[in-house]
């Protein structure tokens, strides 16, 4: 059996994590391991890595992904998925891990249609995959947002400042929720509940009312200002999925403070941080879960499926079913939130 793992879409830690898990189960059952260079672009240009226990070696506890990544559809254009087949098969490859978030798990679920033997491992660090209960990367990031929060505090607060601290998460709010509760911010603005500015207005003027000179707001990067009416993008131009480069909420926002409420204002965007640096001992954990399961489903020849965590089980699912929808927030935790506004 020869297998080809590969991570796409933006980078997160423990994806080094699932590359050690596969490549240490497979050697066992005497498999053949390729990385593939950068997401499908490295089954475009037939880029690869053969890998084996001494290339996993100390891999562990790093962030990124020793195999790269990239944001590429090679489905949009039919001369891309031909390239795609045709090396599959130069390669000879049996199946495919793909590690990624819905667009890379979306390309491998295309590729079925093609006769290619996939699994699907999940990767997002916005947790917002609808066929999983937690995707590693995403308790790292919380730890992260947490940690800048504690910190923010105290300058915050000398400066008697709003500060207000912009976290990823597209088109759900959990990155802020989680880490905005764990932190102790005062208000969480998430993409699930477009909000009125006047609203978080009248959180930094009644704090300052009761003697707290100071807010912290965290804002995830997709939340909807009503009165905007949609996201906050850099630019127009959007990647091969579509995606624009959203940003720029916190931004706005904390100019809108400063002007309504005369409460000087700052803004943090966390950007990338949140994606870097060494995985929690819960991601590495999970992480290993999830390569571990991917191999033991390609020795049953159950192919076309997602790994997935359902309370503390580890199963496996539709791959389409996986990518099926986005996970919001679950608003039973967010009204957790809510008590500790303003």
């Amino acid at each position: 059996m020869k297998i080809g793992i590969l991570t796409g879409g933006g980078d997160c830690p423990g994806l080094n994590t699932v590359i050690r898990a596969v490549v240490k189960l497979s050697t066992r059952y005497a498999y053949e391991v390729v990385g593939i260079r950068d997401g499908w672009k490295g089954l475009v240009d037939g880029s690869y890595l053969p890998l084996d226990n001494d290339k996993i070696g100390g891999i562990l506890h790093k962030g990124g992904t020793i195999l790269g990544t990239s944001r590429t559809n090679p489905l949009k254009h039919k001369d891309t998925t031909a390239k795609v087949l045709e090396n599959i098969k130069l390669l000879g490859l049996d199946c495919i891990i793909a590690v990624g978030g819905d667009d890379t798990l979306g390309v491998a679920t295309g590729l079925l249609e093609h006769g290619v033997k996939v699994i699907g491992v999940p990767k997002t660090i916005d947790n917002d995959l609808s066929g999983t209960d937690f995707t590693f990367g995403f308790d790292t990031a919380v730890s992260i947002v947490t940690e800048a929060l504690d910190r923010l505090h105290t300058t915050t607060e000398a400066h008697h400042r709003a500060m207000v601290v912009e976290v990823m998460g597209r088109h759900a709010g959990w990155i802020a929720t989680y880490g905005g509760l764990a932190g102790g911010a005062d208000m969480i603005l998430i993409p699930e509940k477009p909000f009125k500015i006047d609203e978080v207005c009248d959180v930094v003027r009644k704090r300052v009312e009761r003697g707290r000179h100071f807010s912290i707001i965290v804002v995830a990067e997709g939340a909807i200002p009503k009165a905007v009416g949609k996201t906050i993008a850099k630019e127009a131009e959007t990647d091969a999925f579509g995606h624009a480069r959203l940003g720029g909420i916190g931004e706005l926002l904390a100019n809108e403070i400063e002007k309504r409420t005369g409460v000087e204002s700052r803004y943090v965007v966390l950007g990338h941080l949140q994606r870097g640096g060494t995985p929690t001992a819960y991601d590495r954990v999970l992480a290993t879960r999830y390569g571990v399961r991917a191999v033991e489903l390609i020795k049953k020849g159950k192919f076309g499926r997602m790994v997935a965590l359902r309370g503390n089980e580890i199963i496996d699912i539709p791959l389409e079913k996986g990518t099926k929808e986005a996970k919001l927030v679950d608003m039973d935790i967010y009204k957790v939130a809510e008590i500790f506004f303003g």
